[in-house]
């Protein structure tokens, strides 16, 4: 709760000085880049400080606009430099764990044609507990239909944040109440997912070890 109040504290005292399009714009592409940042407290600081502001309800469906359009851009880096990690990974580590660049890439080719897998990431990114960063990183890891990528994420995000700023713009103890459990909720998920991640490596290692 303490990172929170000092997360808040910063976030709001930079809201106050620049516009609020351009806070939640800018503040939105970069909490997605940086894993450790909140993925809802820019957007929540945004709807508290619209409030503040005595700006109308319906500034909330604008700012929700712009906060997309910011996570779009900071998901498009995240995409573009997983992927690039993944070819390097794969290129040293390939051969001893029986994984070719190919295999890896084809995951990605079975998803993201249709309004089905459309539907999925856009549910994906507007569900409060689902990592945003993980969804961005294992996208570009299997490479993704990056239409139905940058889609998914405008689409599935503006819900998301228009969630958040509601929670903001309701009040700052609206928001200590839903935060408090959803930043624990959120560095579960993400440790499960490191956990899974390993889980896999490690069968492959034994399932090379048993083919040999």
């Amino acid at each position: 709760m303490e990172f929170i109040k000092t997360l808040e504290t910063l976030l709001t005292s930079y809201a106050d000085k620049v516009p609020l399009e351009l806070f939640i714009f800018f503040g939105s592409a970069i909490e997605e880049i940086i894993a450790p940042i909140p993925s809802f407290a820019v957007v929540t600081v945004a709807g508290a400080t619209a409030a503040l502001q005595r700006q109308p309800l319906i500034t909330l469906f604008v700012l929700a606009g712009f906060g997309a359009i910011g996570k779009v851009i900071g998901a498009y880096f995240l995409y573009i430099l997983s992927d690039k990690a993944e070819d390097l990974v794969v290129k040293r580590f390939g051969k001893f764990l029986r994984v070719s660049h190919k295999e890896i890439e084809n995951i990605g080719r079975h998803f993201g044609f249709g309004r089905r897998d459309l539907f999925i990431l856009t549910l994906l990114r507007a569900l409060p507990i689902v990592s945003s960063t993980l969804v961005s990183v294992v996208s570009g890891a299997i490479k993704l239909n990056m239409r139905t990528y940058l889609i998914g994420t405008l689409i599935g995000t503006y819900f998301r944040d228009l969630t958040f700023l509601y929670f903001g713009y309701a009040g700052v103890g609206t928001f200590e109440s839903i935060t408090s459990g959803l930043e624990d909720l959120e560095s579960k998920i993400q440790a499960l997912a490191v956990i899974a991640i390993l889980g896999i490596l490690i069968w492959l290692f034994f399932k090379r070890k048993k083919h040999q």
